[in-house]
């Protein structure tokens, strides 16, 4: 069974988002996969989004983000 959610973001909201490796397997075996997760995160997502917190677990992750407005995301902020 396949679940799939259409969850929109609204700029200027807060969220928590969370994910864990499936069954709870291990997400991160070295300091290297820390590095590598939090690069490619960086690349692709702080265009959109503000980080205030995070945290990196063996086997999952937290980050509260803020969506950044159309404005900040065209200016570039």
């Amino acid at each position: 069974m396949s679940i799939k959610y259409n969850i929109s973001l609204e700029p200027d909201k807060y969220y928590h988002i969370y994910n864990r490796g499936n069954n709870g397997d291990t997400l991160f075996y070295n300091d290297n996969n820390y590095k590598f997760f939090l690069k490619k995160f960086d690349h692709y997502l702080s265009k959109y989004l503000t980080v205030y917190a995070y945290c990196l677990m063996k086997n999952h992750f937290h980050f509260l983000v803020k969506i950044k407005s159309d404005e900040e995301i065209v200016k570039g902020a």
